[in-house]
Formats: C-alpha cells, structure tokens, sequence
C-alpha cells in the first residue's frame, strides 16, 4: 500500500525531529586542544557540559570499558558550579586532586578494588601527560579525568558506608547515603582537602572492622598478587578436575609447560611436591585438602577480606551494651559487656548440610533438663528408616513416641513403613537426662528456624578444631557461665549453687525473669589477631558464592 503524499511528508518530518532511537549518542571529542591559556577554562567548562549530557544519554556509559554510577549527581554537581573542574586548574593537577588520585590507588588498604573507581583510565591519562607534554593541552582529557575522580570519590563513599554485597534479611544498617549526603561529603573534601578523614568516618565503628582495617595494609605489603587457576572441586568428571590441577601447578612451575594429559606419573610427583611443601599428606592425589590448599591465594584471600569487611557493614553501626556473638567459622562464641569481653565459648555448629542460619534475635529463656523434640526433617533423613529396621534403635537414644494429645504411645503398635513425610501423626522426643541431646541446658531465642543454644551430651567433640557438626543447632562448652551471666542481677534466687542444685536433681526449670540479651549468630571468615589476619575455614562456602558474584572478574592492580 502507497502512503499519500501528506502521511509521508508526516513520517520524514518526524524521523526528522526525533531521530533513529536506535541511533546511541555521539560522545564529546576526545581531542579538544587549547592552545592559549585564556582557553583553557572556557573550553574545559564547554567540555564539562557536553560530557555531562552525554552521560545523561547514555545512562552513564562513558565508552566500552567505563561506565559511572553516579552520573545523574554529578549532572547537579557539576551544573551547580558552573561546570568548573574540580580536580585541576589551567591544565595542572591541583594537589588535592593528586591526593584523592593516590587514595584510589591505594583503597585495597580500605578493602576496595581501584578498578572500581576508574583507577585505569585515570592512570593511563596521568600517564600519558608525563610521557607527552604536549597532551597537557587536550582539555578533553582533563575533563575526563575530571568526571572520573569524582565519580571514583562519591562511589568510595558509598561502598565505604553500605558496602557492596546485597541486602538481606540480616542486614541491619542504615540505608545507602543520600545523593544530598554524598555531596555533602564532596564539600567537606573540597573545604578541608584530606580524602581519608573524610572517608573513613563512613566505615563501620566495630572494633572487630577496624581491628581487620589496620592489619589490612600489613597483609598487603606481604602478599603478591598474581592470577591463578581457581580449581573447582568436586568434579563429577575426574579428568577435567585432573586438567584445572595441572594448570595450578603449571602456574607455580611445579609441573612442565608442555606436560601431556598421558604423563600420569609426572602429574602425581607435582602433587606430592605441592603436598610436601604444604604440610599436606602426601598421596600423589589432588582431593579436597590440597585443591583448598591451592585456591587459597593471595588474590582469594584479599577477596575473602573485602568480603568480610562488607559483612560487617550489615550490622548496626552501634551494638547493644550487652550482646552474644556466635562466629560460625571460628567455632566461639563471645559475651560482650559493657565493651568487655565477659565470656568466650567453643561451640559446635551445623554442618554443611545442616548449616547454622545467621540470625539476629536474644535470650529470652533457659531451661534446666530440657526434653527434645526431634525434627521432623531429622526424622525422616535419619531416624525413620533406622527405625524401620530396629524399633529397638528408639530405646537405645532414650527416646519416646507420643501422638498429638502428648500420650506416650508404644513403638510396637505403630506400622513404620506406612509413616512418610505426608502422613507422621507423632512426635518423637528424648527424654531428659545426662544422656540427652540437649544435655542439660537449653538457651531458647525466637527465630523461625527452631535452633538455639544448649549444652550436649557429646562433650568430646569440642575437642576437635573443625567443630561443623550438629543438626543446625549451637552447642556450647561454657553454658553454665552463660547461665550464671544471665541471672547475674538475682543472686538471691538463682545463686550459682541453686542452678548447681537443680541439674544434680534432675529438676526441670523455665527461668525467663532475667534482663533479655541480644544475640547475633553472623559468618565471618577472617579477623584481626595481634596486628596479623587469621583466617579461617569457609565451612559454607559463602565466602566462594560472594567472591564469584561480586568480584569474580576483578583484576589485579
């Protein structure tokens, strides 16, 4: 069909006007010469503008490689002074300019990478001022450089304040800076000049943070970066893990460059090698010890810091006077008062398939000679096929069936192989007792996983040092310190030897009249110890899912 004349006239007066939308934006020259000093600031201001508009238009996107976050603020920043440099005057760096640079390059010591605030682009600009006098003139890369630093310094802020890793549910800091307070922050630099002392202010105040913060450039001057092969394990096929090993130990020049997949016996004493220097028994093989042991970099542990810096930005910038804080990677648990530690505690955590979540809540109750309630999950994972095949298997873990008016119910009446997760009219508990699970004391928090804290009746197990063991559940060794702490401001009625009284008695006892303290099970990795970072083991492997989805493609500066 045939447009008449005034339709097509229409069509070409609006293609016209509005343009292909598929057409991107033009950016500013990237050449843009003064040659007289008059020039300078007039053509920079020019620059300025057009650079900001064009940000505008392609939602921040300065070319290929760059892109800048916070561009719809600097459009209000730069447009509220007139569209003047910040960072330079008349084709010079001023120092504060020179300043804020060198805080980028160096904001690893703050747990940050410096790609991620335009470190390269502004290098290669920097550098290319040194090597050729003559590109002092081009105004283009003056106001690049000028956008970039201030887009590095207000995205610092902001990943300084709330970090960089997703809020949850367990977060529970202030919300991000406003784009009124990130400004407020530039100001401040550009009255007083110093990035650090207004940087840091931003940081989380907790003296585990900053207590990572100050071993953090020690770590640095210690460690050589270099990229490795991360080497996934397990692997269902035994070949492919076999090719990510030998690649790692190419890279440590412990196996030849030209090694062919066939030469079993080579790849075998390059494991050994590696095995021997490591302290690691040696098999020859590459299973779970030695591929941790080989993941575990000085690139993947600066990761695992910036990590766990983020974490701590979740917690609230001020704790409570009194709180309990279970780190799950460190086995312990902590009693904070008044700034001092009152109480520490190995404890025993979940496994890997029955993790510990991480929660926020507080003590409300213990009870003395507690009664466990089975699970129903660990009913049907463990028990139930168990007992299937030996009702006797009931009596020897002193436990008892009851139905749902809590009558005890004989196990030999019931046909178990008709029960299953969609029909169990029971409840399974352990009766109280020195031999139950829960041992002889139970710490109750609200928290819709139905974990808590109590004593066991495996007292053995915190022995060992990787103590991931339990059913989701915190056990732990000093629970009658615990209990005396809680009721600390009644000794009248709960002495010490009254609680004593009660377990050699067997006595079952609520006590819930005491002050509620605050408890934070939380996943922290690493720490401070003597100016030095201790890590420890990613029971979860939290630290490896955060690490691919945040900072997988990072490079090394």
């Amino acid at each position: 069909m045939r447009l008449k004349p005034y339709l097509l006239w229409l069509s070409l007066l609006f293609f016209v006007a509005c343009g292909n939308p598929s057409t991107p934006p033009k950016p500013p020259s990237e050449v843009v010469i003064a040659e007289k000093p008059e020039e300078v600031q007039v053509k920079a201001s020019e620059q300025l503008e057009k650079l900001i508009s064009f940000l505008g238009e392609s939602n921040g996107k300065l070319n290929d490689s760059t892109t800048l976050r916070n561009y719809q603020l600097l459009r209000d920043i730069y447009s509220g002074s007139g569209y003047e440099p910040i960072w330079s005057e008349n084709n010079r760096w001023k120092l504060l300019g020179d300043s804020l640079f060198h805080v980028i390059f160096k904001s690893k010591e703050f747990g940050l990478f410096p790609s991620d605030y335009h470190l390269e682009p502004i290098l290669a600009i920097r550098n290319k001022f040194v090597i050729d006098t003559a590109a002092r003139k081009n105004i283009a890369s003056w106001t690049r450089a000028d956008i970039l630093l201030t887009d590095g310094f207000l995205q610092m802020a902001r990943d300084l304040y709330s970090g960089r890793l997703v809020k949850d549910s367990i977060t529970m800091r202030a919300d991000s800076l406003s784009p009124q307070q990130l400004k407020g922050c530039l100001d401040t630099l550009l009255l007083t000049n110093q990035p650090h002392a207004v940087l840091e202010p931003l940081e989380p105040q907790h003296p585990g943070y900053k207590a990572l913060r100050a071993a953090l450039p020690g770590f640095l001057d210690s460690t050589q970066f270099r990229k490795y092969t991360y080497v996934q394990f397990p692997q269902a096929d035994s070949m492919t893990l076999i090719r990510e090993v030998a690649r790692r130990l190419q890279e440590d020049t412990l196996l030849a460059a030209d090694w062919q997949e066939q030469d079993s016996a080579a790849y075998s004493a390059a494991v050994r090698k590696y095995q021997s220097a490591h302290s690691i028994r040696t098999t020859g093989v590459a299973a779970e010890l030695t591929v941790k042991s080989l993941n575990n970099t000085g690139w993947e542990k600066f990761k695992r810091i910036a990590i766990n810096l983020d974490r701590y930005k979740q917690i609230p910038a001020k704790l409570p006077e009194t709180y309990i804080w279970v780190n799950l990677p460190s086995f312990t648990l902590t009693l904070v008062d008044m700034d001092t530690i009152a109480l520490q505690s190995k404890v025993i955590v979940g496994a890997s398939k029955t993790r510990t979540p991480v929660l926020t809540s507080e003590i409300v109750n213990f009870i003395t000679y507690p009664q466990w309630t089975v699970p129903y999950s660990i009913i049907f994972k463990e028990m139930l096929p168990k007992i299937q095949k030996d009702t006797n298997f009931l009596a020897r873990q002193n436990l008892m069936v009851v139905d749902k008016n809590d009558s005890v119910i004989s196990p030999s009446s019931i046909d178990w192989f008709k029960l299953n997760k969609n029909h169990f009219p029971y409840l399974i508990r352990q009766r109280q007792g020195d031999d139950n699970s829960l041992g002889v004391m139970k710490f109750n928090f609200r928290n819709k996983y139905a974990v808590y804290l109590h004593d066991t009746n495996a007292r053995g197990l915190f022995s060992r040092s990787a103590r991931a063991l339990s059913h989701g559940c915190v056990r732990v060794q000093e629970w009658e310190k615990l209990a005396h702490f809680l009721v600390r401001n009644d000794e009248i009625r709960y002495h010490p030897d009254t609680l004593r009284a009660w377990i050699s008695r067997q006595e079952k006892h609520v006590i819930s009249d005491f002050v509620h303290v605050p408890i934070f099970i939380r996943y922290f990795t690493c720490e401070a110890d003597g100016g030095r970072i201790k890590f420890f083991d990613d029971i979860y492997a939290d630290d490896r899912m955060l690490a691919e989805r945040y900072f997988r493609n990072k490079p090394i500066n």
